[in-house]
């Protein structure tokens, strides 16, 4: 099975950089409180008691999202050679730009948040993956 040949310690180092990008992207100083008011909200907290459940499930996510990225990665290793860090960043930009960014573009629009909220959302995501792949790549 392929998961056991991926290397760990680079998808552990991937998942804690992604996690701190997304912290300080989404910050009380940074995108968030634009993002906040762009989607229609309040003074209202997000995600009311459920914070433990929100923060739980992004990690989950994120997780998935750096597995993905390594699996990704790895193939193109199998089948083109050893993809190093250049190739990790591109990687991950271009799953990036081609998976998170151009599918959530109509769940926005549709859900009538707008081009403001895509865009801040997606620079987190392109952002992300972009750093995956490079952390990933770097661990060859």
């Amino acid at each position: 099975m392929f998961l056991l040949e991926l290397n760990w310690l680079a998808i552990l180092v991937a998942f804690v950089v992604a996690f701190l990008a997304g912290a300080l992207w989404f910050g009380p100083k940074t995108f968030f409180p634009v993002w906040w008011k762009a989607m229609g909200n309040g003074d209202e907290a997000p995600g009311g008691d459920n914070m433990a459940l929100v923060f739980g499930l992004t990690a989950l996510g994120a997780l998935v999202q750096v597995v993905a990225v390594a699996s990704v990665i790895y193939f193109v290793g199998l089948a083109a050679g050893p993809v190093g860090p250049l190739g990790g960043l591109l990687t991950g930009l271009l799953l990036g730009i081609g998976f998170a960014a151009a599918s959530s573009l109509s769940h926005r629009l549709f859900a009538g948040h707008g081009l403001k909220v895509w865009i801040i959302e997606v620079g987190s995501d392109v952002l992300n993956y972009t750093l995956v792949g490079l952390v990933i790549g770097l661990f060859g």
